[in-house]
């Protein structure tokens, strides 16, 4: 069996919903952060490269380039013909709205382009950037607002700067939830001083609010973050893949059946990964992930379905 027969995926998702593969296409459109330029503060999240979370960190942000480019990959590597313009680097909402529908606007225009996917921050989503997006989905367009939460305890977002709290996230996903907006919220498994009963706990508090996707990669140590001086220091341990494996799985059995997974996993690129090397290796991971639903005779919402007995698994992280 593969994943996608075990867990409801955003490729998946698309192709029943679209009829032919539809893929995302990464654009890092010039923003910066609230957490970086001085208004919430310096330095960003400890964690944040954020050339290890997009390919196309180092781009310039002309988006029909950076639309062409990838197509061009994607068209050679699957034959994919539509595609979700992905606003992923930095805060993609983090500006004027009348520059947000001009950016936007130029993703939109391009006519194999059936949508938007925008990453951004729960703080950054004021009501007149929420109905600018609102009015794309009312157009007929695929629209997705990817939140970072990241983890649901005020503690934890504190100690890796994070800037913001719960509160901002509740906030920001009922304003989204008047308007009709699908959320795809991200989160992190092995932040500093979380163990699995935390991720666990975060799920819980995301899916009480309700959400209708979700985004999973470990926490990895990149070069140039002040994570990376924690851990050389032996102030951070990096998750095991084993551990790794074992509470995606967990936390895939307790989601829904219905909530689109977009992500199990996240990598950066070796130049500047530094730990834990797994990381490396995407299909390696979801492979794994796929090999534990498997060895658990489990899938996606098992763990909600009455008398359902799960067959074991690790529910560890930390540092």
């Amino acid at each position: 069996m593969a994943l996608s027969d075990r867990v409801h995926t955003l490729g998946q998702d698309l192709l029943r919903r679209y009829g032919e593969r539809v893929h995302k296409l990464a654009i890092n459109a010039g923003f910066t952060c609230p957490n970086r330029d001085g208004s919430k503060g310096r330095g960003g999240c400890t964690f944040c490269n954020n050339v290890s979370f997009s390919p196309n960190a180092r781009q310039e942000p002309a988006i029909a380039a950076q639309l062409a480019a990838g197509r061009a990959v994607l068209a050679r590597r699957t034959g994919a013909r539509r595609f979700i313009a992905y606003f992923q680097a930095y805060t993609n909402t983090y500006d004027e709205v009348d520059r947000l529908a001009r950016l936007y606007g130029e993703a939109l225009a391009e006519p194999d382009v059936v949508g938007l996917s925008v990453g951004t921050r729960p703080d950054c989503v004021p009501d007149a950037v929420l109905d600018l997006l609102a009015g794309y989905q009312a157009e007929g367009r695929e629209v997705w607002l990817e939140l970072g939460l990241q983890s649901a305890f005020d503690e934890t977002l504190a100690r890796v700067n994070r800037g913001h709290g719960f509160a901002e996230y509740r906030q920001a996903v009922r304003a989204a939830q008047l308007r009709g907006l699908k959320v795809c919220t991200h989160l992190i498994v092995g932040l500093p001083g979380e163990s699995g009963w935390h991720a666990h706990q975060t799920l819980e508090r995301v899916l009480e609010l309700g959400v209708e996707g979700l985004k999973l990669h470990p926490l990895h140590v990149v070069r140039n973050t002040l994570l990376a001086h924690q851990w050389r220091r032996g102030g951070y341990r990096p998750l095991a893949l084993e551990e790794y494996v074992a509470i995606a799985a967990d936390l895939v059995e307790r989601t829904p059946p219905e909530v689109v997974w977009h992500r199990l996993t996240g990598t950066a690129s070796r130049d500047i990964l530094l730990a834990p090397g797994w990381c490396a290796r995407k299909w390696a991971v979801l492979n794994a992930v796929e090999a534990e639903l498997a060895r658990r005779d489990s899938r996606q919402g098992a763990a909600l379905v009455p008398g359902h007995v799960r067959h074991g698994g690790l529910a560890r992280a930390g540092n």
